[in-house]
């Protein structure tokens, strides 16, 4: 059986990561800094691993999570992300050193400390965004997002031929975070999107799920964008 590895992976798009590569046939460890990540793994059957990603210690128990599985590890997926928003004139030196820090600094180390625990033939895939176009209120997490789009072309090109690695870019997705959102913020941005719809984390789990398959076996260095259209403006 192949394994696959998702952080972020409590709730929302993470869970549905997972849930989405169980049901493919893999055996999935879940990682998140949330203790509810004992409860999500235990619902899919799922092996949990509660650590901060963006700490030795933490990256420790996770390589060692994958070790005591027996098996190399076949997909990683880099979805663990945090955002401090606010405008660039309200935007502090620790909110944006923060924000890069986990989003891109972590995912960065966390693949340095996995990548020789991973199968010939494996498939990393990062969780990008479409704000890496640049967003008002986000600068700090649309510059930790272009570095995840930098960061996955160049490692795809030291990893090759071995492992592909690839990113998705989500856009407006239906979370509890945009359901708490006013009513008109959200129209105006549904409004804006060509398939007239926010995206679910199913949709983006199908994305992941179809880079980490054989059936994308010739794809790597790339940046799918799962944002129903509004890939710009």
């Amino acid at each position: 059986m192949s394994t696959a590895l998702v952080t972020g992976a409590a709730r929302g798009i993470g869970f549905a990561i997972a849930r989405r590569l169980s049901t493919a046939g893999h055996r999935i460890i879940m990682v998140d800094l949330s203790p509810q990540i004992q409860h999500s793994a235990t619902t899919l059957g799922a092996i949990a691993v509660q650590a901060d990603i963006a700490t030795p210690d933490g990256r420790d128990a996770i390589r060692d999570a994958v070790r005591r599985s027996g098996e190399p590890l076949d997909i990683l997926v880099n979805n663990a992300g945090i955002t401090r928003d606010a405008l660039l004139a309200d935007q502090t030196e620790e909110m944006f050193r923060l924000v890069a820090r986990v989003n891109l600094g972590a995912c960065y180390e966390l693949t340095s400390a996995l990548v020789t625990e991973m199968a010939t033939g494996g498939a990393i895939v990062n969780l990008g965004s479409r704000a890496h176009l640049g967003n008002v209120g986000q600068f700090n997490y649309a510059v930790s997002k272009a570095g995840v789009v930098g960061l996955t072309r160049s490692l795809a090109l030291a990893y090759a031929p071995r492992v592909r690695v690839n990113a998705v870019a989500p856009g407006f997705v239906a979370t509890d975070m945009t359901d708490a959102m006013p009513e008109h913020v959200r129209e105006r941005i549904i409004s804006r999107i060509p398939l007239q719809r926010p995206g679910s984390p199913d949709d983006i789990a199908s994305a992941v799920a179809w880079l980490g398959s054989a059936s994308a076996r010739y794809v790597t260095g790339q940046v799918v964008y799962c944002c129903g259209g509004r890939s710009h403006g």
